[in-house]
């Protein structure tokens, strides 16, 4: 079979070819090395993960007529390389894992090494219609503080379940001790994120614009300033199912499951929940409301709460698109479409 066709059966029993034209490359990411592959032509190459190793990964791309790279999340040790090929003008893909191994399963692949990897993620950028924006740095460095200030509250919480552990009034001072420094390090740090993001106009203004919402403090704020930078660009339902709270259907004949929610990015849908439980018991009054309403319908307590966590990442899509600031009366439906 030529390179870079596909044969498929059709209804009759007869096949037909399909000449896939995209030249694509597709990046095996390791905190060391960096395993390559180019589609439709098999030709491999392996760089290290440095700033010498892209420069040579870049120039060779050139050289073999790549314009479009796919590359595999790999809990960030893609992002450097991403951010280098698109300062030299290749066109990015950005895959999630999931992706690539449904695109494996398709394909009937059981072999797995980091070549085939490559190879595998080429193709799969090939035949993709997604794009990777080049990221802003600015929110890059913002994201770095900020799980730096997400990883002293998870100390925090730790340190707490251990003091419940102990009676010894040394060890529970000592612990007391650890929390209070670990608590003050955590303002500190939060007010310094606050005031280098207001150094920006355009982040300074959507932070006002978010936090003017009832119930939504500086936290939750600035992690939706720095870690949803879709907000305003995109609607009501894309909004959610990026924070992961878009009820998806469970059906199938005659069976009727309940609705679930599923994927999305944790962090920013952490930072809601926590948001969302004061305010739908006091601080905004349509989330009062909202809860109210759902749990006298017989909702569960974590369902009504999840619907709030929906309602506050929609106002703050409307805010941030609208620019104006929150008002008490609840957004227009067509508002955020």
């Amino acid at each position: 079979m030529v390179a870079g066709t596909t044969w498929f059966v059709c209804k009759a029993g007869t096949t037909r070819m399909t000449e896939i034209s995209m030249k694509a490359a597709g990046i095996d990411t390791g905190k060391t090395w960096l395993d390559v592959a180019t589609y439709p032509v098999s030709d491999k190459q392996k760089v290290p993960n440095n700033a010498d190793g892209w420069q040579t990964l870049a120039d060779w791309l050139e050289r073999q007529g790549i314009g479009r790279v796919g590359i595999e999340a790999s809990g960030g040790y893609e992002r450097d390389v991403i951010a280098y090929l698109h300062r030299r003008g290749f066109e990015v893909v950005l895959l999630q894992p999931r992706q690539v191994r449904a695109f494996g399963l398709y394909k009937l692949r059981r072999a797995k090494n980091d070549q085939l990897d490559a190879a595998l993620i080429a193709e799969c950028a090939a035949r993709s219609d997604a794009r990777c924006h080049a990221p802003d740095s600015r929110l890059i460095a913002f994201g770095e503080w900020l799980l730096f200030i997400e990883q002293i509250e998870a100390d925090i919480a730790c340190l707490k379940t251990r003091r419940e552990r102990f009676t010894d009034r040394r060890i529970l001072e000592e612990i007391d001790r650890s929390i209070g420094e670990l608590k003050s390090r955590c303002k500190a740090q939060l007010a310094l994120l606050q005031a280098a993001v207001r150094e920006h106009d355009d982040l300074a203004r959507k932070l006002d614009l978010i936090e003017s919402i009832d119930g939504i403090g500086i936290r939750t704020a600035l992690t939706l300033v720095i870690l949803m930078p879709e907000l305003g660009r995109v609607d009501r339902e894309e909004i959610a199912a990026l924070t992961g709270v878009a009820p998806y259907d469970d059906q199938s004949g005659k069976r009727e499951g309940e609705r679930h929610i599923a994927g999305g990015r944790a962090r920013v849908r952490r930072a809601l929940f926590n948001a969302a439980l004061p305010a739908s018991q006091r601080w905004n009054e349509t989330l009062v409301e909202l809860y109210d309403r759902l749990t006298a319908k017989g909702k569960s307590h974590k369902a009504a709460l999840i619907a709030c966590v929906r309602k506050l990442i929609i106002f703050a899509n409307t805010v941030v698109k609208r620019q104006t600031p929150w008002t008490k009366s609840a957004p227009q439906q067509n508002s955020c479409a």
